[in-house]
């Protein structure tokens, strides 16, 4: 297993702790480990908490188990997607869950190991999170129709260009079938051009979102996270679909009165107001960091407080 000994320090960390440095006790949860970076932090700032870290990546938990073996009975690991095990975690904890961060999309641990085929220059053409999983990023380039691929690049990718891209990747691989992510980039590229990012990352965005359902997973976990119970839970989203699902959950969750907008008056009551929106705005990387660390120039973090209902 290719892994980095010096994993990157994880994007928002300062953030992170600053919403989560209040927590004294209980237990937090990571829904997404990878490389464990939050984790550790997470744990060295807050000596009387637990945290339960969540990751359908055998390789991520194997790493993350031995990089925090020292905190002992401190740290769990459990393995699983986070849309289903942060369930379990929190029916087996219940109130005593303090804490929830999720670090959606792709890990550092991911980007770095090239067996797994997410980077632009790799021999594989993979990109699952989870190596059991069925479908994978091969079978979705190279035998998805014409109106899938379309679909995935308009809607995951936001390609304005989507139709020509989906029917020049069909044309491709009716000759040769593309068996590689360096393949596929290098293909990308010689047909569109932009001056911002590589030309394909918009691509590699949708086929990624597509082959670990990564959309459906948060919306899975934003309907869990409704049953926390004064507690705190953010989101470190990395493009705007991302990013406006949980905007629109915690604006859901602020509501006193859920009754129907033409509703002629109030009948739930007006006391359904699940807590407060800790960040009116989402917490962006400083300047500083996004220099040393170039993924965090799409993060945006959010946060919202659950409130004790008794």
């Amino acid at each position: 297993m290719e892994t980095n000994s010096n994993p990157h320090i994880p994007v928002l960390l300062r953030e992170v702790l600053d919403v989560f440095g209040n927590i004294k006790d209980g237990i937090v949860v990571d829904c997404t480990l990878g490389f464990g970076g939050h984790t550790q932090a997470l744990l060295e700032k807050n000596s009387d908490i637990c945290l339960v870290g969540i990751d359908k990546d055998s390789q991520a938990i194997e790493f993350a188990a031995d990089r925090l073996k020292n905190f002992g009975e401190r740290f769990k690991c459990v393995e699983g997607s986070f849309s289903e095990a942060f369930g379990r975690v929190l029916s087996q904890y219940g109130c005593q869950v303090k804490g929830v961060l999720a670090d959606i999309g792709v890990s550092s641990f991911q980007l770095e190991n090239k067996e797994r085929g997410f980077g632009f220059q790799t021999n594989n053409l993979d990109m699952r999170m989870d190596t059991q999983a069925s479908l994978n990023a091969y079978a979705v380039v190279n035998s998805y129709s014409n109106y899938e691929l379309q679909r995935i690049l308009r809607d995951y990718g936001e390609v304005k260009e989507y139709k020509k891209m989906a029917n020049l990747i069909v044309e491709r691989r009716t000759k040769k079938l593309f068996e590689s992510t360096q393949d596929l980039s290098e293909f990308i590229q010689s047909h569109f051009k932009n001056s911002r990012i590589h030309p394909a990352t918009l691509a590699f965005q949708a086929i990624r979102i597509e082959v670990n359902d990564e959309l459906n997973e948060l919306k899975k976990l934003l309907i869990q996270a409704r049953r926390l119970k004064n507690g705190v839970f953010g989101v470190i989203s990395f493009h705007s679909l991302e990013d406006r699902l949980v905007k629109n959950a915690f604006k859901e969750w602020s509501k006193s009165c859920v009754c129907e907008p033409l509703a002629y008056k109030c009948t739930c009551g007006g006391k359904q107001q699940k807590g407060v929106v800790l960040t009116k705005k989402p917490l962006v990387a400083s300047a500083q960091e996004r220099r040393q660390n170039p993924r965090s120039r799409s993060a945006k973090f959010r946060a919202f407080a659950f409130k004790d209902p008794m």
